[in-house]
């Protein structure tokens, strides 16, 4: 009498078991789609350890970031983005602008973020500084200890850099207007502009190369393009740095200007809780030295310990802590500044 039980009850295990297989396999993986305005290889293994940590998979779509933001306009509500990642304060202050942000509520982002490096919907999550560098044959470092040495008569005809409307400088300017003002941030400009050695062109590693040439005997770099020439492989490369030497601005003041890289969660996303277990990530000590191993960038969490000769060889410096809210405050007001002196 048993055993027709003991067969229905055989059956019953192997179609549960079957259903929960099924349910398995129709369940969908938890995913994570990234609108990514970084464009360095090196973050392809930053990707990859996330999803080996937590199972989720990053769907990544790449662009500049003015596009990203165009895009993201034009999908409105409709968009599959999760996350915003990208370069430069005023450009997170500007998808914060557009209403694209979401706020972030995160006992962990806080207690690892400093404060002057987050707002409520954005966090930095890397740093890159905007040092001075010299040809050691043609200028005596003595006469470029800060930033307003680059508007300085004893560097008539030897300046160069990129334009002035790149968001580099443009942060560099508004970090000046905020701690100076408008008159003087003015009178830097113009006075940077009366010491050109050529009209600007190119980006930093064109003006590091153009110093080490001779061509100019200064100029600014964020300190992930020199790190990435020390650590280079070419011999051309490594010769090209023995000529220049670097200073850290303003030690004696408010301290080297820095800017960051970072990002928030979209208003819109579909995976917000994917997406704040990503930004957790990029604030954990791994994703830190991935930041600063695999592409020169100092991490946002201080304590992270990290092995990179070339920042090593830079060694530590003073930063300036203005919040960067500030640096996108002054953008609008930098243009125009760097405008009217003819600094383009």
């Amino acid at each position: 009498m048993n055993k027709p039980w003991r067969i229905t009850m055989k059956l019953a295990i192997t179609l549960f078991a079957s259903a929960l297989t099924a349910m398995a396999i129709a369940a969908p993986a938890e995913e994570l789609n990234l609108y990514s305005a970084r464009h360095y290889q090196t973050d392809e293994a930053l990707y990859a350890n996330f999803t080996k940590q937590t199972g989720i998979k990053i769907n990544r779509i790449e662009g500049k970031e003015d596009e990203l933001l165009e895009r993201l306009k034009n999908e409105g509500g409709n968009s599959p983005a999760d996350i915003f990642l990208t370069v430069d304060a005023a450009r997170l202050a500007k998808a914060h602008e557009l209403g694209l942000f979401t706020p972030i509520t995160s006992k962990f982002l806080e207690s690892r973020i400093p404060t002057h490096l987050r707002t409520e919907d954005w966090f930095a999550f890397s740093i890159r500084a905007r040092v001075i560098v010299y040809n050691r044959s043609g200028v005596n470092p003595e006469d470029v200890q800060d930033y307003d040495s680059l508007a300085k008569p004893k560097i008539k005809a030897k300046f160069c850099s990129r334009s002035g409307s790149h968001p580099y400088n443009l942060s560099l300017m508004s970090s000046v207007i905020a701690h100076a003002g408008e008159v003087r941030a003015e009178a830097w400009a113009r006075g940077m502009v009366a010491n050109f050695a050529r009209a600007p062109k190119g980006g930093d590693t064109d003006q590091i190369k153009a110093v080490a040439a001779g061509e100019c005997g200064v100029t600014l770099s964020n300190t992930y393009y020199v790190a990435r020439l020390m650590r280079s492989t070419q011999e051309s490369d490594r010769k090209l740095m023995e000529k220049v030497g670097v200073i850290w601005p303003n030690q004696q003041s408010t301290g080297t200007h820095i800017n960051v890289s970072g990002g928030g969660i979209l208003k819109t996303a579909p995976n917000k809780k994917a997406a704040l277990k990503f930004l957790e990530y990029l604030a954990s000590d791994d994703a830190q030295r991935y930041f600063a191993d695999g592409n020169n960038e100092w991490p946002a969490v201080e304590s992270v310990k990290f092995s990179n000769p070339a920042l090593d060889k830079l060694g530590k410096f003073k930063a300036d802590k203005i919040p960067v809210n500030n640096l996108a405050m002054y953008q609008a007001k930098a243009q125009i500044i760097f405008d009217r002196a003819g600094f383009r």
